[in-house]
């Protein structure tokens, strides 16, 4: 029987046969823990990460006491909106590292589209 690590890697490599950033249009990834969510804007091109947000950095703490982890993920992804559109980047293809497209990860994606970012 897999484990569920092992599941997620096989539904990962699966997604990344498909997905790859460009400098047009770079990969947005995301990886979740227990107690935190991080994401990062990848030119797979040049190897580069253009932009990244976390429920780490010292400003998001501020604005992140209290919430609960979903509403947490939203904020992060409107952080990474908008750290993007500063870059110039508009358009990027997502990539939920072999998450299921539900809870966080969808709250993250919800958010980076409230922010501005298309994909």
């Amino acid at each position: 029987m897999k484990t569920k690590v092992e599941k997620r890697d096989k539904r990962k490599a699966s997604i990344r046969k498909r997905v790859s950033g460009s400098t047009e249009r770079p990969r947005l990834t995301v990886f979740r823990s227990l107690t935190h969510i991080y994401v990062q804007v990848v030119d797979d091109a040049t190897q580069k990460t253009l932009a990244s947000a976390s429920t780490l950095e010292k400003e998001m703490k501020g604005e992140l006491g209290g919430l609960k982890k979903k509403a947490q993920a939203e904020k992060i992804g409107e952080a990474i909106a908008k750290k993007c559109i500063a870059a110039g980047i508009d358009k990027v293809v997502f990539d939920r590292n072999g998450y299921l497209y539900h809870g966080r990860v969808s709250a993250l994606a919800d958010g980076a589209r409230k922010g501005g970012l298309q994909f």
